[in-house]
């Protein structure tokens, strides 16, 4: 190709780079132009399906009414859900309803996401440790992967504009939460998705990457998972090394949030010795109610305010019902057991697993339990420092607290912390403010890095 082809298409290619989505972000944050393959014919969107209303009388229909007035004008903010897996991996579309022939498929869709009032939701960018090392021709290893999770979920808002509006900022979030749409945002679920690049992690900020979960279940090469300690043939670090460390550091001066759901407690006491911003739980309860790894213990919930972060309750009840955690707990251990003796017959380990399992009967967990959790986790770090990360899509579908089934549910939330007592705007921090308040602050500490 001549030369003067190539320069010509070369300033159009930057011309077309440096045209930024709406956005109140400095350059440190500016909103991505993404490139998405062409979006297939967009699916109808179903009707806002109408709050769900309990069968209440008197004094309890009037509190009721009161809470749809609180949660209707709340900025309601969920930070983890995992339907862009469903999204990617089964080709659901948020357009279509999750229940078909009265059977949950999945936790989330726009309709259901209207009804339960949501104004912004982050949409999990979830790498699991399968994917380390994986190669190209079976699908791509951990970077690629995230790149895909991310794809799908632009696709979603380029083919539901009416409903969905990218986000980037706080502002952004007010902002869409004002114009009736709801905010859509990204954090990446397991560090390894940026396999040890310092350059990756600022291309996932570039593309719109808010938050990153420093492990899932597996200790990478920079920081403890608290899920494989006990794993003899791990190399563990006793928290975060100086890569890991470096990790943080870089998150504070992007702006992006470090998320110390599922790391190890020496990982979690390293990142707030070494962050320079907020922190938040993006999936995590208290240790204290059910006890299992996943929870913040005291020690942690108050590091947590100390730090000025959030904990963000997690909705599965195998982690929140003290009954279920430890079997959960104890379901780690058995599965490495079984692996252990059958080496090479995974199989046969699931069936073993499954036939384990049977052995316990419980009932479905009450919502009051998750309620627990809330108001522990108050009592301890004080209400600037919960909010709500349900896990919603990355559980079982029948493993969410009666009356919390699906994203429609929300408002029942609002309700049930009205009728504890809770004044309208401690709810309103529950639902969101105290998120958004976290998130400027590491956009504010973003900033004066940068300026640095």
């Amino acid at each position: 190709m001549p030369r003067t082809c190539v320069l010509i298409l070369l300033a159009c290619f930057l011309s077309a780079c440096a045209s930024q989505p709406n956005s109140t972000a400095n350059n440190a944050t500016a909103s991505p132009t993404i490139a998405t393959p062409a979006a297939p014919t967009a699916t109808p969107e179903l009707p806002p399906t109408p709050a769900p209303t309990p069968a209440l009388t008197g004094a309890d229909a009037e509190l009721w009414a009161k809470a749809m007035k609180i949660h209707q004008s709340a900025i309601v903010i969920d930070t983890h859900n995992d339907v862009t897996s469903a999204i990617l991996d089964d080709g659901f579309d948020m357009g279509q309803s999750g229940i078909v022939n009265g059977r949950i498929k999945t936790h989330t869709d726009i309709a259901r996401l209207k009804a339960g009032g949501m104004g912004a939701q982050f949409f999990a960018v979830y790498v699991g440790k399968e994917f380390v090392n994986k190669k190209p021709e079976d699908g791509g290893g951990a970077a690629r992967r995230a790149l895909d999770m991310i794809g799908v979920v632009y696709d979603q808002v380029k083919k539901h504009p009416e409903t969905f509006e990218m986000a980037y900022t706080v502002d952004d979030i007010r902002r869409i939460r004002k114009a009736g749409k709801i905010a859509a945002l990204m954090g990446i679920e397991g560090g390894h998705a940026i396999e040890d690049s310092i350059y990756a992690l600022r291309n996932f900020h570039r593309l719109g990457i808010r938050y990153m979960t420093l492990t899932h279940t597996n200790t990478n090469n920079w920081a403890d998972s608290e899920a494989d300690l006990k794993k003899p043939n791990v190399k563990h670090h006793g928290g975060l090394n100086d890569l890991g460390k470096k990790v943080v550091l870089e998150m504070n001066r992007l702006g992006m949030m470090v998320d110390i759901s599922h790391v190890a407690d020496d990982t979690m006491a390293d990142v707030f010795e070494v962050s320079k911003a907020p922190v938040i739980a993006s999936h995590s309860s208290a240790r204290a109610i059910a006890n299992h790894t996943r929870n913040l213990n005291d020690d942690e919930l108050r590091a947590i305010a100390k730090n000025g972060g959030v904990v963000m309750v997690n909705f599965y009840d195998g982690f929140i019902d003290p009954k279920k955690a430890e079997v959960t707990f104890n379901a780690r251990a058995k599965e490495e057991e079984l692996k252990q003796q059958f080496p090479n017959d995974l199989a046969r380990v699931a069936a073993e697993m499954k036939q384990w399992r049977a052995q316990y009967k419980f009932d479905k967990t009450p919502l009051s339990v998750l309620l627990d959790h809330i108001e522990h986790i108050i009592k301890i770090a004080g209400i600037d420092h919960v909010g709500l990360g349900a896990d919603l899509d990355g559980i079982p579908l029948d493993a969410a607290p009666v009356g919390l089934e699906d994203v429609s549910k929300y408002p029942v939330l609002t309700y049930e912390l009205l009728k504890r007592g809770h004044s309208e705007a401690d709810i309103k921090k529950i639902l969101g403010e105290n998120l958004l308040r976290a998130m400027a602050k590491c956009e504010q500490v973003a900033k004066e890095l940068s300026r640095q």
